[in-house]
């Protein structure tokens, strides 16, 4: 644990950030906004990228609205401290159960999962661009760990809100779906509606503008073939540039990893398993958007918790349940190097075409997205709570 918090530093280093480049943006364009302008005329200069835009649903822009009041420093450093509280949070629910049913040092065990999360590269561009990424997390884990499995009466709110904030987390109004969770499905698709309804009754220009045009300008937030989007389309684009990939092509491979990542999942969560089954949907989702930034991909994290205790719950008197344990440990160390060490922090690769005869550079550029197909069909389906399980609390 020393040696991680001595090494943390070095991976926020003035070299490797970015900024609050996006923080920047987002006060920019509130400023933009409140002086008259269009919202989604703003637009933000950017040596790789060429051109950036505001292009946020207007819901979150009316969120961010009174930000644009405060100082910029204030700003960063709000949104830095909500973001570290949300990390802390979520860890603690995401390790806490782990420990209890594994008896492990509570303290150390939590203290270590906070320090690997601040290494992972997600987190980092997280923090380093000023993005909201962990309130959304927040709001998804409060709903899909606790409310939805008891079923309780405003389960699917937090989903709503965060679908209404960032349309990624939609994906997850699909699972609630498939898990034959109507309720919750309903009120999440209600939550997003009316928060989206209250923009466009606030900013009603803003909000046609964005639903009619600016959601279906890919575009606007960059090219897709650049390294960073780590989605089923960034890595067709990186294949085909400078050309556009087949839109058929798309989206066949879209439906199947849709179909097939929601299967696993719903039989996860209706065995018990809702973390196992949130976050299949959450890789599904990284693979399915057309842009998945880095920063996007939390979901990551839990999957490493996931595979660590299917290890730990593994029999350790037999042949096969060694072997188990092994691949198991294997595969959560090899996804947590992968996470740290990144796909852009360390790899300037820019926007040059891939090299398709350069194994080794097309698993570089796409190593997010061979993971996530990876863990949807690795990541283990743990047993149920009461077969050698304990209830989350």
């Amino acid at each position: 644990m020393v040696a991680l918090a001595a090494v943390l530093p070095a991976l926020y280093q003035p070299s490797l950030g970015h900024d609050f480049f996006d923080l920047k943006i987002y006060m920019r364009a509130m400023d933009w906004w409140a002086t008259g302008h269009p919202l989604y005329d703003y637009v933000q200069s950017d040596r790789v990228q060429g051109a950036l835009y505001f292009t946020y649903p207007p819901f979150a822009a009316l969120l961010l609205r009174p930000f644009a009041l405060l100082p910029l420093g204030v700003a960063v450093a709000v949104f830095t401290v909500l973001t570290l509280i949300g990390l802390v949070v979520t860890t603690r629910w995401l390790v806490l159960p782990v420990v209890e049913r594994h008896g492990l040092p509570r303290l150390f065990a939590v203290t270590v999962a906070v320090l690997l999360v601040l290494a992972v590269e997600s987190t980092r561009e997280t923090l380093t661009f000023g993005q909201i990424n962990m309130l959304l997390v927040v709001l998804i884990l409060t709903d899909l760990l606790f409310a939805v499995p008891g079923e309780r009466r405003w389960a699917g709110v937090g989903v709503g809100l965060a679908t209404a904030l960032k349309l990624f987390p939609g994906i997850f109004i699909l699972y609630l779906l498939a898990t034959r969770r109507w309720r919750a499905a309903v009120v999440a698709s209600a939550a997003a509606a009316l928060a989206t309804l209250l923009a466009a009754a606030v900013a009603p220009g803003a909000s046609w503008r964005f639903w009619t045009h600016e959601l279906w300008a890919t575009d606007r937030v960059g090219r897709t073939d650049y390294t960073g989007n780590q989605s089923l389309f960034g890595l067709l684009s990186r294949l085909t540039a400078p050309q556009k990939p087949s839109q058929l092509a798309w989206l066949l491979l879209v439906a199947v990893v849709v179909g097939y990542g929601l299967w696993r999942a719903a039989r996860a969560a209706r065995a018990g398993d809702a973390l196992t089954g949130l976050t299949l949907t959450g890789l599904v989702g990284g693979l399915v958007s057309p842009i998945t930034w880095t920063h996007h991909l939390y979901w990551f994290i839990p999957a490493v918790v996931v595979l660590v205790d299917a290890a730990l719950e593994a029999r350790r008197d037999t042949v096969a349940g060694a072997g188990q344990r092994r691949r198991l440990f294997a595969l959560a160390a090899g996804t947590g190097f992968v996470i740290i060490y990144g796909v852009v922090t360390f790899l300037d690769w820019g926007v040059a075409p891939t090299r398709t005869d350069d194994v080794g550079e097309f698993v570089a550029r796409n190593a997010y997205v061979l993971l996530s197909l990876l863990l949807l069909v690795a990541l283990p389906a743990r047993p149920p709570v009461g077969a050698g399980r304990r209830a989350r609390p």
